[in-house]
């Protein structure tokens, strides 16, 4: 999402906790660094938004992440998450639980992948991460406000954005 954003003409680092992800992205053209999202290498109020895309779920302390964020983001900035959800149709809901995740991704994970147990992790960790309005109050309570989501693929994905709670230096909220 770094090099779309970039691409629109906003500077954009690129933090990921991963070398090994940073080296896979070496040749897109943003600055990287070695960050870990529970103690960020920033100082307070240094971006105006702040994303993360499908890695909030792989955060040992998802809450401390976002308020992290937080405190990286000018007050009156904008966060962005986009992450599993869960999907708002109830026979869908079920359907994706016990056959897309329960059997078809370990299937095909089996078949294709060098590192199967690697998609039995991601299935068990869409499981057990919160529906939208849990995760929603989880981001307010990190320092955001006027959070909200739009759902994705029937809610099997989740758009969350919010705004850094406080005013800019100028008194506009940004």
């Amino acid at each position: 999402s770094t090099v779309a954003l970039a691409r629109s003409g906003a500077w954009c680092v690129a933090a990921d906790f991963s070398l090994g992800m940073l080296r896979a992205g070496a040749g897109r053209a943003v600055p990287k660094v070695a960050a870990d999202a529970l103690a960020l290498p920033f100082t307070d109020a240094a971006f105006d938004a702040a994303t993360i895309s499908f890695g909030l779920r792989n955060v040992a302390d998802p809450d401390a992440a976002l308020a992290e964020m937080a405190r990286v983001t000018r007050p009156g900035g904008r966060l962005v998450v986009c992450e599993f959800g869960t999907p708002t149709w109830a026979p869908y809901r079920a359907a994706y639980h016990d056959v897309v995740l329960k059997h078809a991704l370990p299937a095909v994970a089996r078949a294709v992948s060098s590192n199967p147990a690697a998609y039995e992790y991601l299935a068990e960790s869409i499981r057990a991460w919160p529906a939208q309005a849990a995760l929603a109050r989880r981001i307010g309570s990190a320092g955001w406000t006027d959070v909200a989501w739009r759902n994705l693929a029937g809610g099997a994905v989740a758009l969350h954005r919010a705004r850094r709670e406080g005013s800019r230096a100028d008194g506009s909220t940004g």
